[in-house]
């Protein structure tokens, strides 16, 4: 094919894959076959080999995932598998937004249908093996027949409208579609764990006890004006521990996993509640909001520019301009941005992360944090000396070692 943006939308995917191989490939490097010196004392040889093997089966899943996932991308740009899906969905209907909405629906099945297999296999056969799954075959069914229930009553009138507003009002669309879209997100983040968490876990109010005690008289103390504390039933798919904050104003609450409180003492729990609590004290939850907001909207602008080029739909194959083409079409060429984005999310990020360890130190106990760090991080076998490059490229939290270091 003639297109140059045919031979970028196949080089960018590519290119992609290889960059992640071989940062898993210099991460696979840091491990030894003893316990590294750094590591004595937060874990023993035996919790460190199975830290090993864990991080092992995960590297040969994520391998024959991403390189499976590579080659249908390939073959449906190659072939022109996209145009196929485009041609057929315009065989069913002459609406252009139904059209789009078909052409998503098979996009979005056929993906289901490829990953559901790797899904499956991560949950029962790895999770399972290391002691983390605790999840049945039914939940893992419904989990899905859910997830799928709010894509369809949140995701489809959301793409239908957006849709709509760019064949009405054609390149300045983006302006409708960001607001649509900020209104959604500041709307979820509002209403997440009132509206989606119910439809997956139990959320019931944390019973009166010393632990509610010492976590209210934390947060008076801090002037952190708490709604209340919520705890969840994560225990019911898997034995990993967690904990977070959610909402913002009369909306914010606590939530913390059953899971937690099997593996931490109380003090621990109270530290990590306050390194959340840091968060919004720094106001890192609502700049993480706002720069999503700015970035979405400059991610619209960019494809409202070059939504209704040819070029983009020949590059796949397809007749003719229209929002879905361009919409995949811009996807993949917007990667290689997207990345650049991330790493500076990243980069923030993990230095979120130290502030609001440094408000646990100036306002609690760091020793508590520290220790509840160490117990997570061995509970969940976290690879606790990754490569720098791969902490760059992917850790949103820094190191567990570069953590314990700051709190000291």
């Amino acid at each position: 094919m003639n297109n140059p943006l045919f031979l970028l939308i196949v080089l960018i995917p590519v290119s992609g894959f290889l960059l992640e191989r071989y940062l898993v490939f210099l991460n696979s490097k840091m491990w030894s076959d003893k316990l590294p010196e750094e590591l004595t004392g937060i874990c023993d040889e035996a919790e460190y080999r199975k830290t090993l093997h864990y991080e092992k089966d995960n590297r040969k899943l994520s391998f024959w995932s991403s390189s499976f996932n590579l080659a249908i991308i390939l073959a449906m740009i190659i072939m022109g598998g996209f145009a196929f899906f485009d041609k057929l969905a315009g065989s069913i209907s002459t609406n252009m937004i139904v059209i789009s909405l078909i052409f998503f629906a098979f996009i979005g099945i056929g993906s289901e249908i490829i990953n559901i297999p790797f899904k499956w296999y991560d949950t029962f056969v790895i999770e399972k093996k290391y002691g983390f799954n605790t999840m049945t075959v039914r939940i893992f069914i419904t989990d899905h027949l859910k997830s799928w229930f709010i894509t369809m009553i949140i995701g489809i009138p959301v793409l239908a409208l957006i849709t709509w507003i760019y064949y009405r009002l054609g390149k300045n669309f983006w302006l409708w579609a960001w607001g649509l879209v900020t209104v959604l997100s500041v709307f979820i983040n509002f209403f997440y764990s009132e509206l989606i968490v119910p439809l997956f876990n139990r959320q019931t109010p944390l019973p009166e006890s010393s632990l509610r005690t010492r976590i209210e008289t934390f947060a008076r103390e801090t002037g952190f004006r708490l709604r209340d504390i919520y705890l969840i039933d994560g225990s019911k798919r898997s034995t990993k521990a967690n904990a977070y904050f959610s909402g913002f104003g009369s909306k914010k609450r606590i939530v913390l996993y059953d899971t937690l409180l099997k593996e931490m003492s109380e003090e621990e729990i109270v530290a990590v509640l306050a390194h959340e609590i840091g968060h919004y004290k720094k106001k890192h939850v609502l700049r993480r909001l706002l720069s999503s907001i700015f970035i979405t909207g400059f991610m619209l602008f960019l494809f409202s520019l070059v939504v209704d080029n040819p070029a983009l739909s020949e590059a796949l194959g397809a007749g003719r301009p229209s929002f879905h083409i361009g919409l995949v079409a811009f996807g993949i060429l917007y990667s290689p941005l997207s990345l650049v984005i991330g790493l500076a999310g990243n980069f923030l990020s993990r230095r979120n992360e130290f502030e609001a360890d440094l408000y646990v130190r100036q306002n609690y106990n760091p020793e508590f944090l520290a220790s509840a760090l160490k117990k997570l991080s061995v509970k969940n076998l976290s690879n606790m000396i990754p490569h720098p490059a791969y902490v760059f490229f992917h850790y949103s939290h820094p190191p567990l070692l570069a953590r314990l270091e700051r709190l000291k």
